[in-house]
């Protein structure tokens, strides 16, 4: 299986990469600066924005690890826009976006969002609702995609455990009482999705326990 990943340089985006590598795929980098690429794989040097459908035909799945830089909140918006409209040119290749967890709701009858909650932190709002508007508009879309969410507590130093429990649209919590998952673990759950096709067309969200 051919994986391109979208933003490989990243934090989550070079975890992806590594934990797709462990299982066998043909793993290519989409990244702006090729030198920050030290892993053993195929990189392609280019934005985002200028990216068409003849980049990204020949890949089974695209991962969208994207992470718009402070005060540029809105290109999770446009850039999730340009990846819609390039995918709709390419029915049989699946997106996977790395979304967010401010877009899950947190009563039952979906209609409050965390980032709605009245105690959400105010310097992730910014982020948390250009994420939340660009999956809204992306349900919308006719494309192959899924939308991963992490827990509330996205933790980069956290243990990779190899363990997770999944959830739909709800913010869920481990037997800890805690929203949680590390960047291991969550790469772990987006590359199983890659090889399970589990999500079609569906958010899930992922929550771990600590190590």
């Amino acid at each position: 299986m051919k994986i391109a990943i979208i933003g490989a340089s990243g934090k989550q985006g070079n975890m992806i990469l590594k934990e797709a590598g462990t299982r066998g795929f043909e793993v290519t980098a989409i990244v702006r600066d090729k030198t920050k690429i030290t892993d053993a794989v195929t990189i392609v040097e280019k934005d985002l924005f200028q990216l068409t459908a003849a980049d990204l035909k020949q890949y089974d799945v695209v991962v969208d690890a994207f992470n718009a830089p402070p005060g540029k909140e809105e290109l999770h918006q446009s850039a999730l826009a340009h990846l819609t409209k390039i995918f709709e040119e390419l029915p049989s290749v699946r997106l996977i976006v790395v979304g967010g967890a401010a877009s899950l709701f947190v009563d039952p009858d979906k209609k409050v969002r965390l980032l709605d909650t009245e105690n959400f932190p105010k310097e992730y709002y910014p982020t948390a609702s250009n994420m939340a508007e660009a999956f809204k508009k992306l349900q919308q879309s006719s494309i192959q995609w899924t939308f991963l969410s992490p827990a509330a507590y996205f933790d980069y130093a956290g243990k990779r455990t190899g363990s997770y429990k999944l959830g739909a649209d709800n913010l869920i919590e481990n037997a800890a009482g805690e929203s949680y998952i590390s960047y291991a673990d969550y790469a772990i759950a987006l590359v199983d999705e890659i090889e399970k096709k589990a999500h079609i067309r569906k958010r899930f969200t992922v929550v771990g326990e600590k190590a």
